[in-house]
């Protein structure tokens, strides 16, 4: 009985030194079982990503981009097609912050099992591509914290969302806290602009820190791209 006793004291003393370090952790860094999970994800995401890439437009697509005059013109057309075809939970594409150090794939809506994936689309809002707001939700201290560091933010700072058709490049405007029922933020305004979203203070869901950042520069990218490129060999053949 003594033996079994000192056996289960051990284990207590253990298990709390686990949860001690667990916490430990989480303060200085984030939620390291979590992390792990998301990072298992993140991986998987990360290849799908790839394929969604590297797939081809439909023909009916091919036609469409072929007929348009604009390389503006194709990456909407590209950004409806994706938009129309995201579903809950999958990988849509990536966003780059190089001031906090965060790159993760962005993942389509914002319940709560989408988002210990990684930082999850508002489906209410645009695709980058497209007028209005892109609004972008991530953790802090859970799954990964994609957004732990966004406080850190100042105006000026570059975020990158690399969407499979167009890069684009957003400047922040500067940040605001808001109650969470604060669905203002959202919103269109009179340009482009991404919104992200996040829990504050670290450790409490209390209140939301809202970054705003204005649109600066779209790159196209992929089928946007390739259209462009069989555009010009037409039109150079044409008067040729």
């Amino acid at each position: 009985m003594k033996r079994a006793l000192r056996a289960f004291s051990t284990v207590l003393i253990v298990a709390g030194l686990l949860l001690i370090a667990d916490a430990g952790i989480t303060l200085a860094w984030q939620e390291p079982v979590s992390a792990l999970m998301a990072r298992i994800q993140q991986d998987k995401l990360a290849g799908q990503l790839e394929e969604i890439e590297q797939a081809a437009p439909t023909p009916v697509q091919r036609r469409a981009l072929a007929a348009l005059p604009s390389q503006r013109r194709r990456v909407a057309f590209l950004a409806r097609a994706a938009r129309s075809d995201a579903e809950e939970g999958e990988p849509i594409g990536r966003i780059e912050i190089p001031r906090i150090d965060a790159d993760f794939v962005v993942v389509q809506g914002t319940d709560a099992a989408t988002l210990r994936k990684g930082p999850g689309h508002y489906p209410d809002t645009t695709f980058p591509g497209l007028r209005g707001t892109v609004a972008i939700a991530g953790h802090r201290t859970t799954y990964g914290a994609p957004f732990r560091n966004v406080d850190e933010l100042r105006r000026g700072d570059r975020v990158v969302v690399a969407m499979p058709y167009g890069r684009f490049t957003y400047a922040v405007q500067g940040t605001k806290i808001v109650p969470p029922s604060a669905v203002w933020v959202t919103r269109d305004v009179g340009y482009d602009r991404l919104v992200l979203s996040a829990c504050h203070p670290l450790y409490s869901a209390a209140e939301r820190i809202i970054v705003f950042a204005r649109l600066e520069r779209t790159e196209p990218r992929g089928a946007a791209v390739q259209a462009a490129g069989s555009r010009n060999e037409r039109e150079r053949a044409a008067s040729g």
